[in-house]
């Protein structure tokens, strides 16, 4: 949509560096948030501090920054009507003959008048599908975002920062296999062998962490107070790199029923991204509700994430909590709307390319800050990521003569929409 008003070649250095910036940014103040003593601040043990543990918030207000591309629609519609069309003097070039008829008969008005798509699909036979009451099929689609975020945002509280987006490199062998079983793709050879890569690098990220993990601030969760420091910690990276992995299912899902709908309809990406907001707030809210009447008002559950009243409390009481909500919000909206402006500028290959560099940059960053220690073991998983994802999208040739192809089809979706 921003190539609307400056030409496409000029901004697209300035969305990719933007897509980077948000992503980097929402990742790192979402971790910041985690780090935040909420209760028991002035405690002399520090383990009976208790940072900000609410991965059901953050994943509403993640989905209060997508509600905000509805913002950027309006916006981009008012310049539409009335600054876009403002010194217009161009008219329109007649495809009409003195009789009424259309001409056809030049190549020209024949393909602009013409209901089937490039690809040849029919224009006509799509443009319903998310007509009226049908546009609640998004609701589908942000139920498994509500799922794969809250999952990993309660990874997150269990990893480093680095760790978490390396894990979610996963993501793309989920959306190859779910491609092939429910979308009828093909993978190539050299494909199923970066899949299988990409597993490796999870696993060998994982177990770096597992071997060398970093300590959490002390009095985060309940398994410092139980197991001894080392395995504890290690127990901990273990679990949080299963549930970040495991949400990728679901994201993935989501990334299927989303290229479904945008092959069948002709809703801009970005209304989609709004859409979704609205339902997976709507759903995310009622079942906070739900949640803090059945589990968070229990003797058990009190004080921990299900407490609605208790995080609401941390969520306005504690400046820097609300304070990089608000940051939160505003880097997620961003960066689903820099990061669609880039696919449709570029490519969806582009896009995923740029998404493995906020790892590094998210990884130095993390380092810089002391939130993580150097770990050689890491480096090697990381670069294992970067390598099979990179084969994978055909950004490098596959190192044997035998498994190259000359055309590679891309699995992602054409636009696909990523939430954080």
């Amino acid at each position: 949509m921003a190539s609307t008003i400056i030409p496409s070649r000029a901004i697209i250095p300035f969305l990719v560096g933007m897509m980077l910036l948000t992503g980097v940014c929402n990742t790192l103040l979402t971790k910041y948030q985690d780090n935040q003593c909420v209760r028991d601040c002035d405690d002399p043990d520090p383990k009976k501090r208790r940072p900000f543990e609410q991965p059901v918030i953050q994943t509403l207000q993640m989905f209060i920054g997508e509600m905000g591309c509805w913002l950027v629609v309006c916006i981009m519609s008012l310049y539409d009507k009335y600054v876009s069309k403002k010194g217009s003097s161009y008219q329109p070039i007649r495809t009409t003959d003195d009789d009424g008829f259309e001409d056809t008969t030049t190549p020209d008005n024949a393909s602009i008048r013409s209901h089937t798509a490039l690809n040849g699909s029919s224009h006509k036979e799509t443009v319903n599908v998310l007509a009226g009451w049908k546009v609640l099929l998004l609701a589908l689609p942000a139920i498994c975002d509500i799922c794969g975020t809250t999952l990993m945002n309660a990874g997150l509280l269990l990893v480093a920062a680095s760790i978490y987006q390396m894990t979610r490199g996963a993501l793309v062998l989920f959306v190859g296999v779910f491609s092939v079983v429910f979308l009828r793709r093909r993978l190539y050879a050299f494909q199923w062998l970066s899949l299988g890569g990409v597993v490796l690098g999870v696993a060998i990220v994982g177990l770096a962490g597992a071997i060398q993990p970093d300590k959490k601030p002390a009095g985060s969760d309940a398994i410092h107070l139980s197991m001894a420091d080392v395995g504890a910690d290690a127990l901990r990276v273990i679990v949080g790199v299963l549930m970040i992995a495991g949400a990728q299912i679901f994201t993935a899902t989501q990334f299927v029923l989303e290229e479904w709908i945008l092959e069948r309809s002709a809703i801009e990406p970005i209304r989609v991204v709004g859409w979704e907001g609205l339902f997976g707030f709507s759903v995310t809210l009622l079942g906070m509700v739900v949640l803090h009447l059945a589990i968070g008002r229990t003797p058990e559950g009190q004080y921990g994430p299900f407490d609605m009243v208790e995080g609401w409390r941390q969520f306005w009481v504690y400046k820097p909590v609300f304070v990089s909500s608000i940051l939160i919000m505003i880097s997620i909206g961003g960066f689903n709307f820099f990061g669609l402006s880039v696919t449709r500028s570029v490519s969806a290959t582009s896009r995923s390319t740029i998404d493995t560099c906020r790892t590094l940059f998210i990884w130095i960053v993390s380092l810089g800050l002391g939130w993580e220690t150097f770990k050689w073991l890491q480096v090697a998983g990381f670069t294992l990521l970067v390598y099979f994802t990179f084969l994978f999208n055909g950004i490098v040739q596959p190192p044997f003569e035998f498994l190259k192809v000359k055309e590679v089809e891309e699995l992602l979706p054409e636009e696909p929409i990523e939430h954080n």
